[in-house]
């Protein structure tokens, strides 16, 4: 089989939707794509960031939970999510969130690349990665972050885990990631043709503690099928590899299922289409509630018990 072209979005929880979207969209300069619900638990946003027209790869989703209780980073869990921005725009985002009273890590290499440390309100870890290769030159450009310093996409997530090795086994040998390096206890994987999001770190902590999932952490990371019928053969191949696969479900601007890998975090592949537009014009993404159809006749319901949202934020300094 072919190898997975890379990520196709993480999802995380976060606390208030407002100050999500204001971090997100006021700060690091994303286009909020899609405004919709969890499908599971309707009476919540399901919010999705990502570049002008939330293509693969370069999108973070929220499920935001007022009021519910802070995770814990640690082993089993995708502990870090990692934007890619050009290579020389390290500095001008050290002084950007400086600016907005943002704390951050003082900048550092990996990998022959520049990375910046920084948490978003909830304690959502982030990266700001200086990549100079396989990023698009498309960014979004109606914010405030001029295009040649704008987030051009995932660039990747880092994985804690007891045992690395059966993680990097299953990446390896049933979606076609490839070592690339190692640092440490920490092991850089690579899908083939460095899109964005082509990148998985490793991290072993034989005796590191679990993690939670909650407010502030990564709920699931999903990986890329090109088609339907990519989908479905990767299903059989997991299947066939002894794991419990989801059957494939609608989620409108993707189809996608569900497995674990076997240190535990919850891996999805989605399909690249049909896409954000099928229920809005492309020039309009994120302006309104979008529901699928199924959830239609209840959108009265549903905007009244759904706190107001703002999709024009500013980004308010703690």
């Amino acid at each position: 089989m072919a190898a997975v072209p890379g990520i196709h979005h993480v999802t995380a929880i976060a606390g208030d939707p407002q100050a999500n979207v204001d971090f997100y969209v006021g700060l690091l300069g994303l286009r909020l794509v899609k405004r919709t619900v969890n499908f599971e638990d309707p009476g919540t946003y399901h919010l999705y960031f990502g570049d002008h027209a939330g293509r693969p790869g370069t999108i973070l989703t929220f499920f935001p939970w007022p009021g519910a209780p802070r995770g814990r980073h640690g082993v089993g869990q995708a502990t870090s999510t990692a934007f890619a921005v050009p290579a020389g725009s390290i500095a001008f985002w050290t002084d950007r969130l400086a600016a907005a009273g943002v704390s951050f890590g003082e900048p550092v290499t990996r990998f022959d690349e520049g990375v910046l440390r920084l948490e978003d309100p909830d304690g959502l870890r982030l990266e700001l990665v200086g990549r100079a290769v396989g990023m698009p030159d498309e960014p979004w450009d109606h914010g405030d972050v001029p295009a040649e310093h704008a987030i051009r996409g995932l660039a990747g997530v880092t994985i804690a885990e007891r045992d690395a090795a059966a993680t990097e086994a299953l990446l390896v040998s049933a979606l076609g990631f490839r070592r690339v390096g190692r640092a440490g206890m920490l092991t850089r994987l690579e899908a083939a043709g460095r899109e964005p999001g082509a990148v998985v770190d490793l991290i072993e902590e034989r005796d590191g503690t679990p993690g939670r999932i909650a407010v502030g952490t990564v709920h699931h990371v999903a990986f890329r099928a090109r088609s339907d019928a990519e989908q479905q053969a990767w299903r059989t191949e997991l299947l066939g590899a002894g794991l419990a696969v989801s059957p494939v479900r609608d989620r409108n601007y993707f189809r996608s299922i569900y497995f674990r890998e076997p240190g535990g975090v919850l891996f999805e592949i989605a399909t690249d289409l049909p896409g954000f537009a099928i229920d809005e014009p492309p020039a309009e993404l994120g302006g309104a509630l979008m529901l699928p159809p199924w959830l239609e006749p209840r959108r009265t319901e549903l905007e009244a018990v759904l706190p107001p949202l703002s999709t024009r934020p500013g980004w308010r300094a703690a």
